[in-house]
């Protein structure tokens, strides 16, 4: 062999490289998920968003839940036994109200048990999702997002505060109509809300809950821990399996630059009191 078939083979395996890394990363993740299945006798479902920057041609790129996801979730809950549980992960920093709505409603008519997992992040529709379920299962410093309705760059809830401060006169049309729809937006977010938790719990509370998430209570972007959800009255666990750790491991972000947190892989345990390094 020549040195000039050498750098060709070379630049082939190089090219491929990517494609093979990928192919057994996909690989990886299904046997994970099976395995996953298997134990809890369960059909298990990922909706995993990586919200952290990406650059295709120096524009940022977001992931987030859309059409396409509603379909895909909707057709795996159909191939899925009515009585058959539904484990959910969930790592998304939200998307577009029709998708998440279409998703929730989904699970909450399901038949079987359904739990969704937050090991990270679960924000906006995200969390409309997770209200669905009959258990949420969250780590200690994951958390949940407020689902009030955005017009547009502002809070809903926003609009139509701003527009109750000042006499209709002062108002210019675009504005009136933007606190009209904010008006109708907090409505429908409410009223579906509320439906969705009244599965679970009294009326009532469920629309105290969906008040306190859709109203504007905090911005949109606030983290709402595992112990706060406990307190509005959501049904909140903190026993996150190791597995759905282990899963999320198997979605690192595609394009990323060198990030400035580094650390050792695999548990660490201290070193015993007078044991020599």
């Amino acid at each position: 062999m020549t040195i000039s078939d050498a750098m060709w083979i070379f630049i082939i395996l190089s090219m491929m490289q990517p494609f093979l890394a990928r192919k057994v990363l996909d690989l990886r993740r299904m046997q994970m998920i099976d395995r996953f299945q298997r134990r809890r006798g369960s059909r298990v479902i990922l909706m995993v968003h990586r919200q952290e920057t990406m650059r295709f041609l120096g524009f940022p790129l977001m992931r987030y839940i859309d059409i396409q996801d509603s379909e895909d979730v909707l057709r795996a809950i159909r191939m899925t036994d009515k009585d058959t549980p539904l484990d959910i992960v969930l790592h998304t920093p939200g998307g577009l109200v029709l998708a998440a709505l279409q998703i929730a409603r989904a699970v909450e008519a399901h038949r079987g048990k359904v739990t969704v997992f937050v090991p990270h992040h679960a924000m906006s529709g995200g969390t409309l999702v997770a209200l669905a379920a009959d258990e949420i299962v969250m780590c200690d410093h994951s958390v949940l997002g407020p689902i009030d309705p955005q017009i547009g760059q502002y809070p809903a809830a926003s609009i139509v505060k701003a527009v109750k401060a000042k006499p209709v006169a002062e108002i210019d049309d675009e504005t009136l109509i933007l606190a009209d729809v904010s008006r109708k937006a907090l409505d429908q977010v409410r009223k579906a809300a509320t439906e969705i938790l009244s599965a679970q719990m009294p009326a009532d509370k469920a629309a105290e809950i969906a008040e306190v998430l859709a109203s504007g209570t905090w911005t949109h972007d606030y983290p709402i821990s595992a112990r706060e959800a406990q307190e509005i009255g959501l049904n909140v666990a903190t026993d996150m399996p190791d597995e759905v750790m282990e899963m999320m491991m198997l979605y690192p972000q595609p394009v990323r630059q060198s990030g400035g947190v580094e650390f050792l892989p695999g548990p660490h345990q201290p070193a015993p009191r007078g044991a020599r390094r």
